[in-house]
């Protein structure tokens, strides 16, 4: 059973009725993929080509024309409570003058805002029209999408003034999540570019305006995600610098402390050995001695570590 199915007008949009679509416009049938309908449906009313395309269990963003229809595949950002916003859903689409059909997996919120719309009576005039419309719609979710992941990028790169701050715990992900999202842009940048220059009866100029313009959407979408997942590997890598740079720092000090008090390690390990010959065992001011001499071995030592310039 189909998820919804319109008849849609210039004027008008009002809920499919009969085996065909309405004089002067077009039809709009909406699936999930899951539906035991759907093959049948396919089969009765969409080539075999696109039929297949529309069912396949994986997808990536595409624009090609077929006959006299066109194959579509956009995606725009997960909003359900089932997964992260980068688990990007798909929307498939067969397209020709009189008939749209919609396929989906995952719940699209743009596809169910149109779908309100409809039984409204308020919907796209034309097919291309409702490409556009749900192009626009879902470029316009995965840009607030990139503009908050931007905002919490400012707030790491505002971290690294201060020396002291821990490296921010949401790092890897959020980079993770620009880079599972720059996955599925680019391909969608392209695909929008195609269906602009595709030569089809379908798409008007106003529609190859319309669709420029999500194409050049796409375009910085992708270049800003490119450019965020730069600023956050620049944020990894000074943190990351500033750990090496206190490791080293303590390995030095650490390193100078060894240099000064080896010889007296070794000094007074070699008068504490318990063997007969052991000079000053007899003379009572031989302890102050071996003292003194201690303080004048680490005083030696820093001076010779200064003139080194190693301290």
């Amino acid at each position: 059973m189909t998820i919804c199915a319109f008849d849609i007008t210039a004027t008008d949009a009002r809920e499919a009725a009969g085996d065909t679509a309405p004089e002067g416009g077009y039809r709009w049938v909406h699936f999930d993929l899951t539906d035991a309908d759907l093959p049948a449906y396919l089969e009765a009313h969409v080539p075999a080509i696109p039929a297949a395309a529309l069912t396949a269990p994986e997808t990536r963003p595409r624009a090609d024309r077929y006959g006299d229809g066109l194959m579509l595949n956009l995606r725009g950002v997960n909003l359900n409570a089932d997964g992260p916003a980068d688990q990007m859903v798909a929307v498939r689409m067969w397209v020709t003058a009189k008939l749209v059909v919609t396929v989906r997996v995952r719940k699209v919120f743009a596809l169910d805002a149109m779908r309100t719309e409809a039984s409204q009576g308020d919907a796209p005039a034309t097919p291309m029209q409702f490409v556009s419309t749900l192009a626009t719609r879902l470029m316009s979710r995965v840009q607030d999408t990139v503009f908050d992941l931007s905002g919490r990028v400012d707030e790491m790169e505002d971290s690294v003034q201060d020396d002291d701050a821990p490296l921010p715990p949401e790092l890897a992900e959020e980079r993770r999540m620009a880079i599972r999202m720059r996955r599925y842009l680019a391909p969608q940048r392209d695909a929008l570019v195609a269906l602009v220059g595709i030569d089809s009866g379908l798409i008007t100029q106003a529609n190859r305006d319309s669709l420029r313009e999500q194409a050049n959407l796409a375009k910085l979408t992708v270049e800003e995600l490119e450019a965020l997942i730069a600023r956050m590997t620049a944020v990894q890598d000074h943190h990351t610098a500033q750990a090496a740079l206190m490791q080293g720092h303590t390995g030095y000090l650490l390193s100078i402390v060894a240099a000064v008090f080896l010889p007296l390690g070794f000094v007074t390990g070699l008068f504490g050995v318990n063997v007969g010959g052991m000079p000053g065992i007899d003379t009572p001011w031989a302890f102050a001695t071996l003292c003194i001499s201690l303080v004048v071995m680490t005083v030696g030592a820093v001076w010779l570590l200064r003139r080194l310039k190693w301290i």
